[in-house]
């Protein structure tokens, strides 16, 4: 964070100040809410939580180095008192981010955003320093604190946005205004919530709205829902896709033999070649999104695909693959799973397939409303369609779901099984899997299924297991 003093925060969030010997002491660390990543310098946000209360930590922060908390009441050592520490936190975000003349890029999208995120950061840094959300923390709670995260020396700041709703995106703009938007797709994930597909648009498309005259809207021409997004900004609009009128497309899109996309790059500057070093062709989109971004701040073709080449997964449990000793392959894709994103995992496991014996460990995909019964079967259909070996449907009726729609597309019954919880499929893997095989675990978050490819490591782990 930039270093900024306890009276001045203060102000800024219009706060009190409470056992504070001498205001004009300086937050040099970054800004956090969990006691255990307070480094010396740090400003600890005590949020007040269904089981934790943040002010419990108050004075363990402060010994650890802390040099106040932000809270909403007395707490016995330095402190700054608001009413609300969420609002304050986003007022602090907000002032900073004014202050730091960094260029800020902000994504949001139905699927894709977290590795998206990723490739750009890793893109970005090849030009100059860049802060960027870790991991999926782009709420009204994680993105302040990511924009906390920069100093003087930051360039680029790249913030994921999520939304469960109208406004959320809004709101977080506002907190953190972006010079380029990037909107990935319109999908069903939280269609439950939303209540439907134009409705996520209407919510994803608050981003392009919050742009400057003088920034820059980054859009998916091959979705209709986003591409119309271009009537509702004032800034400059670049579309990316496979389409012909892109200006940042892919052509000869193709997978290696190991499930790796590879593809010609084409941007305003000039065309490069790309083999990335992710799994699954939907990483295609995500990489010319990322292209697009970088071709606006000034990288050439060449750069830039040398830079997505070379970029690699920096979030746990999203198609991360490992090969066992006995030559067992894990793809670890249970962080989230919605229908897009459970398609393209499917399609990337047939791939990855060629020729070797394939499985399917899949759960629920949660907040899908009145279509979840139809995006299950779906997505159990599918899984025959693409040919992978077999299909474990893993917990109650929504995994029944996902079987019964393998059942019902497949020829002899035996293309899928139902298992009741995540020991149960580890106990039928360790005793059907043979070397050479390729598993697949994903489901949505709540279900935890790591937990199965954290096991079958762990079975193969006859010595060091190497990830590649």
């Amino acid at each position: 964070m930039i270093a900024l003093s306890l009276a001045e925060i203060a102000e800024v969030v219009g706060g009190q100040t409470h056992d504070i010997p001498d205001p004009s002491v300086q937050v040099t660390a970054p800004v956090v809410r969990d006691s255990r990543e307070v480094q010396p310098g740090s400003l600890f946000a005590a949020f007040v939580g269904e089981r934790v209360d943040g002010h419990d930590f108050a004075a363990q922060v402060v010994e650890a180095g802390a040099v106040a908390v932000l809270a909403s009441r007395p707490v016995g050592v330095p402190a700054i008192v608001v009413e609300d520490v969420q609002s304050a936190l986003g007022a602090l975000a907000r002032h900073v981010v004014r202050r730091l003349g960094a260029t800020l890029v902000a994504l949001t999208g139905s699927a894709g955003k977290t590795s998206t995120k990723d490739l750009i950061a890793q893109v970005l840094q090849r030009k100059a320093p860049t802060v960027f959300t870790p991991g999926s923390l782009n709420n009204e709670i994680g993105l302040p604190l990511t924009a906390l995260s920069a100093t003087e020396e930051t360039r680029f700041l790249v913030l994921e946005m999520g939304a469960r709703g109208i406004g959320h995106i809004r709101y977080l703009a506002d907190l953190t205004p972006p010079k380029i938007g990037l909107v990935l797709n319109v999908g069903t994930a939280h269609i439950g919530e939303f209540g439907g597909r134009e409705q996520i648009a209407q919510a994803k498309g608050e981003l392009v709205e919050s742009l400057p005259e003088d920034g820059a809207a980054i859009l998916n021409a091959d979705d209709p829902l986003v591409r119309a997004m271009a009537s509702r900004t004032k800034a400059k609009v670049l579309f990316f896709g496979e389409a012909d009128e892109a200006d940042v497309r892919a052509e000869n899109v193709r997978l290696t033999d190991t499930g790796q996309p590879a593809f010609r790059l084409h941007t305003p500057s000039g065309a490069s070649d790309v083999t990335m070093r992710l799994y699954g062709e939907h990483h295609v989109s995500n990489a010319l999104a990322a292209a697009a971004v970088a071709h606006e701040l000034g990288m050439s073709a060449e750069e830039i695909a040398t830079a997505l080449s070379e970029a690699g997964s920096l979030s746990r449990w999203r198609m991360e693959v490992t090969e066992r000793p006995d030559g067992v392959t894990i793809v670890n894709d249970a962080y989230n799973a919605n229908p897009e994103s459970m398609r393209a995992a499917l399609r990337a496991l047939a791939a990855m397939g060629n020729g070797r014996r394939t499985w399917a460990v899949l759960g629920k995909m949660a907040e899908l409303g009145d279509e979840a019964l139809a995006e299950h079967d779906a997505v159990g259909r599918l899984a025959v369609r693409l040919n992978v070996g077999k299909l474990v449907a893993v917990g109650g009726r929504e995994a029944s779901w996902l079987q019964l729609g393998a059942y019902n597309e497949g020829s002899w019954g035996e293309e899928s099984v139902h298992v009741s919880d995540a020991q149960a499929a580890v106990d039928l893997l360790r005793s059907e899997l043979r070397p050479g095989d390729v598993v697949l675990v994903k489901a949505s978050r709540s279900v935890g299924l790591e937990s199965v490819a954290q096991a079958l490591l762990e079975t193969g782990a006859e010595g060091e297991v190497a990830a590649r």
